[in-house]
């Protein structure tokens, strides 16, 4: 099946009608495979589909790629966030505005020099896993910065919390996507 357009979302009233009664076959995609558009894939439902989207077409949780009226089934995108780094800043407050610059500035170059996307909110740094949850937790360890303390939660926590900016910086994006050095045909 080729799909090479977008035919709404499912949170769309009238498809949110259409697929009550309607056969789902999902087609299931990690946040950085939903930012390709081209792509191979199959559906949960066995389909092999492969993906050419115009240029600059990101494809949302719950965009509706096909429709077969004969058998009442679409093929839905469904997008899984990964998880998220949140660096806590909170500690920062009262310290001495030395201090505050100094650990802006050192844990801005440690992110900034590891090519993670990420984003400030209120008190909390929020960076995308992008590599492996052990390498990141190494390289925060390795820069011990003073007072800052850092965790690791599921992307569905915090993406209500995010303008939509924010979402595209964090979760996809071509400037966000992790460098992948595999043969062309497993891409």
């Amino acid at each position: 099946m080729l799909v090479e357009t977008v035919l709404g979302n499912v949170n769309e009233p009238a498809w949110t009608e259409r697929l009550r009664e309607a056969k789902v076959d999902d087609l299931v995609l990690d946040q950085w495979d939903a930012q390709k558009s081209r792509l191979r894939r199959t559906t949960s439902l066995g389909t092999e589909l492969a993906l050419s989207l115009a240029r600059g077409v990101r494809l949302r949780d719950g965009d509706v790629l096909a429709w077969d009226d004969a058998t009442a089934t679409a093929v839905v995108a469904r997008i899984a966030l990964g998880e998220v780094m949140v660096v806590h800043l909170d500690t920062l407050h009262g310290e001495s505005m030395d201090m505050v610059i100094r650990s802006a500035v050192e844990l801005g170059h440690a992110i900034g020099n590891q090519h993670w996307p990420a984003v400030v909110k209120g008190t909390k740094m929020y960076v995308p896993l992008t590599v492996d949850r052990k390498v990141m937790d190494s390289v925060m360890r390795t820069h011990a910065f003073t007072g800052l303390t850092h965790e690791f939660i599921p992307g569905t926590e915090i993406i209500a919390y995010l303008a939509p900016h924010e979402s595209r910086r964090l979760f996809g994006g071509a400037d966000s996507t992790p460098h992948t050095h595999l043969p062309a045909d497993l891409n």
